[in-house]
């Protein structure tokens, strides 16, 4: 078992006001999954992706990655979880605007103490797997919008994280485009990595081979599509 949810709940207070945004999601996922979580605004899904990702703790409930308990832990060793367990991609590509490829994808790995030269190399690995071995050195202005996501899933893929989250990773795409990335999502589950996406877009959600639709933050439905 990659990952454990148990009861997870989240309230926003506004004042004196407390907003439930998770009121009790149970959920599992397997090593090597790839899963879509879909939900209208309001649902709790990005939520649950800031949970899962260690960018936020629960109000109630115990969420387990690869056998720790994170649900319980202070911020600086949510830090080094998010470092070494997880990869993000994000919607708006997060690169640095004046670092080259590479640079960009080897960010994480200076934040994990790894020699400069290993670094470039897993750096070039990563860019390779994701077809840009010939953009290494070009800066994010000088790539496609396409090129960049690839670049930002590179990153995402380099310290060989156990679980890689996107949101709405197709966001700023052409329908075209969305395609490849979502072909090299498939290549990455293919090899091994487990995924889970968030997104709005039914389509998108039929690449992946599980569907947790949520509504007013719990689980409405958790279905296998092959």
């Amino acid at each position: 078992m990659l990952i454990e949810v148990k009861n997870l709940k989240k309230i926003y207070k506004l004042g004196d006001i407390e907003v439930p945004a998770l009121r009790g999601i149970e959920l599992t996922v397997e090593k090597n999954e790839y899963i879509s979580i879909m939900g209208p605004s309001g649902s709790g899904k990005s939520t649950l992706m800031n949970i899962l990702g260690c960018l936020d703790v629960p109000t109630e409930g115990i969420y387990v990655l690869n056998d720790q308990d994170v649900s319980k832990m202070m911020d600086d060793q949510l830090a080094e979880i998010r470092n070494k367990q997880i990869g993000f991609v994000f919607q708006t590509f997060n690169l640095l605007p004046r670092a080259d490829a590479l640079h960009n994808v080897e960010l994480p790995l200076i934040y994990s103490g790894i020699p400069r030269a290993m670094r470039r190399k897993m750096a070039q690995d990563a860019l390779e797997k994701v077809g840009l071995g010939d953009r290494i050195h070009h800066k994010p202005n000088e790539l496609s919008g396409g090129e960049r996501q690839r670049v930002a899933i590179a990153r995402a893929l380099v310290n060989n994280p156990a679980i890689i989250l996107a949101d709405e990773p197709t966001g700023n795409l052409d329908s075209n485009t969305g395609e490849e990335i979502m072909e090299i999502f498939q290549q990455l589950n293919d090899a091994g990595n487990t995924l889970v996406l968030i997104t709005h877009e039914e389509y998108i959600a039929n690449h992946s081979h599980r569907i947790i639709r949520l509504l007013d933050g719990l689980v409405q439905s958790d279905d296998r599509t092959n």
